[in-house]
């Protein structure tokens, strides 16, 4: 495959999540752009957006922070087609459509093992990314485990590296739960907000901070690497702050 969507997938998931530093991915050429026409069941972004849909519904919720995630996947995947607008819109319908069932998902993974067969580092590297998206929430339940480990196996990915990606991703979310030390009044500054704003106020101020604030945007805008880890920063802050108000809220 000429796209190199796992790369940017990779970027979007780990600047949000775990706070990675851009530099990692300077060689991607974006200039790069692929024409594509047919179902996208039989091309590895429309696999990987299919069970990206598995895993985001495995829990029966998908919680802000996993669609603002899927938002911005499915425009970066997009830019890489000579048919952007299009391709965002197919990749939409079929992540709305997939979601609905998971009676395919072995038939998605054969797909998938085929177009990767020669290529064990990526396949481990895709289970990487679902993981990723299941631990967004920092919860694990029961039936993202079980989703995530069917996967494995249909890819063939060595129960050890699975087992691995599941610990490190534990040790992350564990250590960053240990780190959050920001009280609700904090929460309430951070997000240019306060307690008596209603839940859709502080959506949209939530909104509005994280477009401003994240790290694709600032670079587009072609800034400093530091300045764009400072808003890599601030956004995962961004992040906690909303999260730690909508469960204080119940919400």
């Amino acid at each position: 495959m000429k796209i190199i969507v796992l790369l940017v997938i990779g970027f979007v998931l780990y600047l949000i999540a775990r706070n990675y530093k851009t530099e990692q991915f300077k060689n991607i050429n974006l200039k790069v752009k692929e024409k594509f026409e047919g179902d996208l069941l039989n091309h590895e972004a429309g696999l990987l957006v299919a069970l990206m849909a598995k895993v985001a519904k495995a829990d029966g919720k998908v919680c802000e922070l996993e669609a603002e995630l899927l938002k911005h996947t499915f425009t970066d995947i997009s830019r890489h087609f000579e048919n952007a607008d299009e391709m965002r819109d197919e990749l939409k319908s079929l992540y709305s459509k997939q979601k609905e069932s998971f009676d395919n998902t072995l038939e998605i993974c054969q797909k998938l093992y085929t177009l990767t067969k020669f290529d064990y580092t990526k396949r481990v590297k895709i289970m990487e990314y679902l993981l990723n998206l299941a631990f967004i929430d920092k919860e694990f339940s029961d039936a993202e485990r079980m989703i995530t480990e069917d996967i494995a196996n249909a890819l063939k990915i060595k129960s050890p590296d699975f087992e691995n990606l599941i610990d490190t991703f534990t040790s992350f979310y564990a250590q960053q739960a240990s780190n959050t030390a920001i009280d609700l009044e904090k929460a309430y500054e951070i997000l240019e907000s306060n307690e008596n704003d209603d839940a859709n106020a502080l959506k949209k101020k939530y909104r509005t901070l994280v477009k401003k604030h994240h790290p694709d945007i600032i670079a587009g805008r072609g800034e400093s690497q530091s300045i764009i880890d400072e808003g890599t920063k601030k956004l995962q802050e961004i992040n906690e702050a909303y999260e730690l108000i909508k469960k204080q809220r119940g919400i």
